[in-house]
C-alpha cells in the first residue's frame, strides 16, 4: 500500500509518502511546501493545496494520514494549522482518497514505542526504518514520513483484527 504522510504546518508542510506492507516501509519521496510568512494566509493555503495536490499527482498514494491538532501555546496558532489540515484533509478528500488522522501521541508510540519521543528519537527511528536517505535535517518532513509509517502500521492491525473477527463470527 502507499501512503501520503502529512505534517501540516503555515510555513512548512511536511510530506512524506512510502509502500508499505504494516511492516517493511520503502521510502518513495519526502519534502517539505513552504510558504512566506509575510503573504496573506489564503494565498498561503492556496500554495499548500497546490504542493499537495502535485505530490498526489506525482505519487498516486492510496491513502492518506494527517497529524491531529495538537495543543497549540496560544489559539491563534492552533487556528492557523487548523486551517492548514483543513486544507490537506480537503485535497485529500477532492483526489478520492481514504484519509485517517493520528495523534503526535500515537505516532510518536507507533514509531518509537513510546508516545513521548523526543524529535531526535523519531528521526533515528525513520533512518533506521526507512534507511540513510530519510531527510532528517527537514524535520516536518521527517514528521510526515513518521505518520505514514503509524497509518501503514495502525492499517495493518486493523485489517488483522477484521479478519480474526471474520473468522469467530
Amino acid at each position: 500500500m502507499r501512503v501520503l504522510g502529512i505534517d501540516c504546518g503555515t510555513e512548512r508542510t511536511g510530506y512524506g509518502v512510502i509502500d508499505s506492507d504494516g511492516v517493511r516501509h520503502v521510502l518513495v519521496a519526502a519534502g517539505t511546501i513552504r510558504t512566506n510568512p509575510g503573504d496573506e494566509m489564503a494565498q498561503r493555503l492556496c500554495l499548500i493545496a497546490a504542493g499537495l495536490r502535485a505530490v498526489i499527482q506525482a505519487r498516486a498514494p492510496q491513502r492518506v494520514a494527517v497529524e491531529e491538532v495538537f495543543h497549540a501555546a496560544n489559539a491563534k496558532s492552533a487556528l492557523k494549522l487548523a486551517q492548514v489540515r483543513g486544507v490537506a484533509l480537503l485535497v485529500s478528500a477532492e483526489a478520492g482518497l481514504e484519509v485517517r488522522e493520528h495523534s503526535a501521541l500515537e505516532v510518536k508510540k507507533s514509531v518509537v514505542g513510546h508516545g513521548h519521543a523526543s524529535k531526535e528519537q523519531v528521526q533515528f527511528m525513520m533512518r533506521s526504518l526507512l534507511g540513510a536517505d530519510v531527510p532528517v535535517r527537514e524535520a516536518d518532513a521527517c514528521d510526515a514520513l513518521a505518520v505514514a509509517v503509524c497509518e501503514a502500521t495502525r492499517a495493518r492491525f486493523d485489517a488483522m483484527s477484521l479478519a480474526k473477527t471474520a473468522v469467530r463470527a
